[in-house]
């Protein structure tokens, strides 16, 4: 299991975020949102927030969907469905 974080962000944009923050994951960048379309999460050309569990096949195998970006997964939260998961 490893978290990795897709943002529209120029990757020195991301990795300045990331460091300010502590962040040890990678962060990747979608400049043309490709892949935040690929999981239908653009709405009025803003990336929707959103937490996904992807097993190692590319499978969805839970998501968390909101439209305010202050509302999101607690880590723990994740944690637990990951453990299920398995």
């Amino acid at each position: 299991m490893r978290p990795v974080a897709i943002s529209v962000d120029a990757p020195a944009v991301s990795a300045d975020l990331a460091r300010k923050a502590g962040y040890t994951f990678p962060i990747l960048s979608d400049r043309d949102a490709s892949v935040i379309r690929r999981y239908d999460l653009l709405h009025a050309d803003v990336a929707r927030p959103a937490e996904f569990l992807i097993d190692r096949t590319g499978t969805v195998r839970w998501r968390n969907l909101t439209e305010d970006y202050r509302v999101r997964a607690r880590p723990e939260e994740m944690l637990a469905r990951a453990r299920e998961l398995r």
